[in-house]
C-alpha cells in the first residue's frame, strides 16, 4: 500500500489559530492562544505524536498565558520529508519556537512543559539558552534508567546499529508502519500508555488520522531505532538550574519508567506523583492543572 492511498485529511490538533514558521529545523507550524506570559507546551515522540496529546493543559492554560504548541519536525503539519531526524534536530525545533515567541512577546522567560521523551529536547535547550526559561515541566520523562550510562562517552544517541535502514528498507517499510499504526494497534499501545481502556477516545481517532500523511513514518521510525534517545541524560537534567515539576505514572507501562528518587534529591526539582498512566492530563485533568498551576506560583 502506497502513502496516497493511506492519506488522510489532517485536521487541527487544537481548537486554537495554527502559524506557520520555518528556522533551524525547517518548515513548523504551531497552534498558539491565550494572553497573558508566555508559555510552551511540546507533545511527546512516539509513532503517533500531535499536539492532541496537550490538549487538555492547552485549554486550561489559554485562560491565563499566551501558550504555543509545535507540531516537532516529522509530525502534524510540520515538515514530514524524508531527512535525518535526531536529538539536534528537534531540539532546534525548541530554539525555534523561541524565537517566534520572543518576536512577539520579547526575550522574556518562558514557562515550557514537554511529554516523555520530549523533555530531553527541553531540557537540552535550557542548558544552551538557560536565560530563556522561568520554569520547565517535565510529564513522565526519558532519561532515568541506567541503559544509556553503559554506552559510553562515544556515542551521542542510543540508537540501535542498522535498525533504521531495517526499518526503511523500501520492500516492507510502508507495510511495517500501516500495521504498527492500525486502529487495533494504537488501540494496544494507548492501553499501555494509560494502564487501562479507560483512554481518550479522541486521542485514539486523531493518533490514526496523524499516522496516515504523507511522509508520517520517517519521524517515528528513526524513534523506535533509538536514534532521537540521547546518553547520559541525567548529566543534562543535572545542569538545570530553573525549578522543575516533574510527574511521574504508577500504571501502565511507565509505571517507575522515570524513576524519581534521583530528582527527588535535586534543590530545585518538584515531583508530583499521579495515581494515572503515563498522560495524567487526560485522567484527571483538573487535578494536574491545578498542581501545575501552584508549582508555576510558586
Amino acid at each position: 500500500m502506497n502513502e496516497k492511498t493511506r492519506t488522510l485529511t489532517l485536521t487541527s490538533a487544537l481548537d486554537a489559530p495554527r502559524v506557520e514558521t520555518s528556522g533551524k529545523a525547517g518548515p513548523l507550524s504551531y497552534y498558539v492562544g491565550g494572553e497573558g506570559p508566555p508559555m510552551l507546551l511540546i507533545h511527546s515522540i512516539n509513532a503517533a505524536g500531535s499536539a492532541y496529546e496537550i490538549r487538555p493543559i492547552f485549554e486550561e492554560m489559554t485562560r491565563t498565558h499566551r501558550v504555543y504548541a509545535p507540531d516537532l519536525p516529522g509530525f502534524g503539519f510540520s515538515d514530514r520529508s524524508d531527512r535525518n531526524y535526531t536529538s539536534r534536530l528537534m531540539t532546534d525545533a525548541v530554539h525555534d519556537m523561541l524565537s517566534v515567541m520572543a518576536g512577539e512577546a520579547g526575550p522574556k522567560p518562558v514557562n515550557a512543559l514537554a511529554l516523555s521523551l520530549s523533555s530531553e529536547f527541553l531540557a537540552r535547550a535550557t542548558v544552551e539558552t538557560p536565560e530563556r526559561f522561568r520554569t520547565l515541566a517535565f510529564i513522565t520523562p526519558t532519561g532515568f534508567s541506567n541503559r544509556s550510562a553503559h554506552l559510553g562517552r562515544t556515542r551521542t544517541s542510543r540508537e540501535v546499529p542498522g535498525l533504521y535502514a531495517f526499518l526503511t528498507f523500501p520492500l516492507w517499510s510502508n507495510a511495517l508502519f500501516s500495521a504498527l499504526t492500525s486502529h487495533a494497534s494504537i488501540r494496544f499501545f494507548l492501553r499501555k500508555t494509560f494502564g487501562s481502556d479507560d483512554f481518550d477516545e479522541g486521542l485514539l481517532q486523531y493518533d490514526y488520522l496523524t499516522t496516515h500523511q504523507p511522509g508520517a513514518r520517517y519521524a517515528p521510525y528513526a524513534f523506535v531505532s533509538g536514534r532521537l534517545f540521547s546518553v547520559n541524560v541525567l548529566e543534562l537534567y543535572a545542569q538545570l538550574e530553573v525549578p522543575v515539576w516533574m510527574t511521574t505514572a504508577s500504571k501502565g507501562d511507565f509505571a517507575n519508567f522515570s524513576n524519581p528518587g534521583w530528582a527527588k534529591r535535586r534543590p530545585n526539582w518538584v515531583v508530583k506523583e499521579f495515581d494515572t498512566g503515563a498522560l495524567p492530563q487526560f485522567e484527571c485533568p483538573e487535578a494536574f492543572c491545578a498542581a501545575y498551576r501552584a508549582f508555576l506560583q510558586a
